[in-house]
C-alpha cells in the first residue's frame, strides 16, 4: 500500500472510516426516528424448543439447496408453543424489535445498510431472525402478529429500482424485505419518510464535505 503513495492510502483509509461513520450514523437515526412510532427494544430473550431449533434448521437447508421458495407461510409452524419441558433460554441481541403502538404489531427488523452479504452471513442472519420469532410466539399471547424483515438504508441499484442481491433472496422473501425507500417510509410511518429523511440529509450535506475537506487537507499537506 505505501508503494502506491499517499493519496492512495489517504482514499483508501477515509472509504472504510466514511462507510463505517456513515453506516453507524444511519442506524442511530433510524432508531431514533422509529421511536416516535413505535416502541423499541434492542434485544429477544426467552424459552426455545428443540423441535423449533431443528424445523429453523430444515428451512434453512431447503432455501440453500433451492428445493423450497423463502415464504412467510413456510416458517409459521414455529407459532406452535412447544410442549415439553426441554426448553433453552436464548438471548438475541436485536436491530430493532419494534412494536407499533397503535396496533401492537411486532416487527423484529435485520438492518444492513448496503445489503451487500454473502450466502453464509444471509443464512445466519434469518436463522437469528427465525429464533427471535419462534422464541416471541413462545412468549407472547397467542394471535399476537410478529413479522420479519430484512432492511437495506439505500438501494445500491437505485431507488425505485429492482433489488437483485441474490444471495439475500435465498433465505429472504419479497414479503419481507424493506430495501431503501420503503424502510425509510416504514420508520417514520409515514409514505414521505424517505423523501423528508433525504431531504434533510441535503440541507446538512454540506457539513459533511466540508469536515472531508479539512480531513484532506491535513492528511496530504
Amino acid at each position: 500500500m505505501a508503494a502506491l503513495g499517499p493519496d492512495i492510502q489517504y482514499y483508501s483509509a477515509l472509504v472504510r472510516s466514511l462507510d463505517s461513520s456513515l453506516g453507524n450514523m444511519l442506524e442511530k437515526l433510524a432508531i431514533q426516528i422509529a421511536k416516535l412510532s413505535y416502541e423499541v427494544k434492542s434485544e429477544v430473550s426467552g424459552p426455545l424448543g428443540p423441535e423449533q431449533t431443528s424445523k429453523i434448521a430444515e428451512l434453512l437447508e431447503k432455501y440453500k439447496r433451492r428445493e423450497i421458495a423463502p415464504t412467510v407461510e413456510s416458517y409459521q409452524v414455529l407459532r406452535t408453543k412447544p410442549q415439553d419441558d426441554s426448553l433453552i433460554i436464548k438471548r438475541h441481541d436485536s436491530d430493532y424489535y419494534l412494536t407499533d403502538r397503535d396496533t401492537g404489531e411486532k416487527f423484529l427488523i435485520e438492518l444492513k445498510i448496503g445489503g451487500d452479504l454473502d450466502n453464509k452471513k444471509a443464512r445466519s442472519e434469518k436463522e437469528a431472525l427465525l429464533e427471535q420469532f419462534a422464541i416471541l410466539s413462545n412468549t407472547l399471547p397467542e394471535g399476537e402478529k410478529i413479522n420479519i424483515r430484512f432492511a437495506t438504508a439505500y438501494n445500491r441499484y437505485g431507488e425505485n429500482r429492482p433489488w437483485k442481491q441474490e444471495r439475500v433472496r435465498q433465505f429472504f422473501a419479497d414479503d419481507e424485505l424493506l430495501i431503501g425507500c420503503d424502510f425509510w417510509n416504514f420508520v417514520c410511518k409515514s409514505d414521505d419518510g424517505y423523501q423528508t429523511v433525504l431531504g434533510a440529509y441535503k440541507e446538512n450535506a454540506n457539513l459533511i464535505t466540508e469536515a472531508l475537506e479539512s480531513i484532506k487537507q491535513t492528511y496530504l499537506d
